[in-house]
């Protein structure tokens, strides 16, 4: 080869000697190879699920699904006292937003907040723990975290999803004990 990039002319006589003997292929016809079908991002993960679920039993009736509310009551709670919680009637005192936490540093999170508000004598917080519609197969993570989280916690009377305008299934108006 020449400093120049192109071939030298001993060079093209050596390629032209090699190739000498050379038959060209017989023509064939093109084939076109069919392009896959499109599948669901989560498809084979959401059938997964649903077949270990079947085959675990009944799902948990307290497990949260993606865009149902979340409700709670201890016993004793008024019926009046809960109407007056979904309607949004109560004013609340406090407010912690859980979007983007992973699951342990919300939970810190949330008893800080509940300490925090319980100490101001706060009777109502909201809290918005998010829809998880990046949550993938699984739905959302945090709404069914803190489904749980607040029912083991003593100073929380009730709970709810909040009125559409404050969150709606994104949220819950927590109602905590006076005392």
């Amino acid at each position: 080869m020449t400093n120049n990039g192109k071939l030298s002319d001993e060079d093209v006589r050596a390629f032209r000697s090699a190739v000498a003997d050379a038959k060209p292929l017989p023509p064939q016809p093109l084939r076109r190879v069919p392009r896959p079908k499109p599948r669901a991002r989560f498809r084979r993960a959401a059938e997964q699920e649903v077949l270990a679920e079947s085959l675990a039993g009944l799902p948990d009736p307290d497990e949260p699904l993606l865009g149902e509310g979340l409700f709670y009551a201890k016993p004793g709670v008024q019926d009046r006292v809960l109407r007056k919680l979904r309607r949004g009637h109560y004013s609340v005192g406090a407010e912690l937003d859980m979007h983007g936490l992973r699951a342990e540093d919300a939970r810190v999170a949330l008893a800080e907040f509940l300490l925090h508000a319980r100490g101001r004598r706060v009777r109502c917080v909201r809290i918005i723990h998010g829809k998880g519609y990046r949550s993938g197969p699984r739905g959302p993570v945090l709404k069914q975290k803190l489904n749980g989280w607040l029912r083991q916690r003593d100073e929380v009377m009730a709970f709810c999803s909040a009125r559409p305008a404050d969150g709606g299934t994104g949220a819950v108006y927590v109602l905590l004990s006076g005392g």
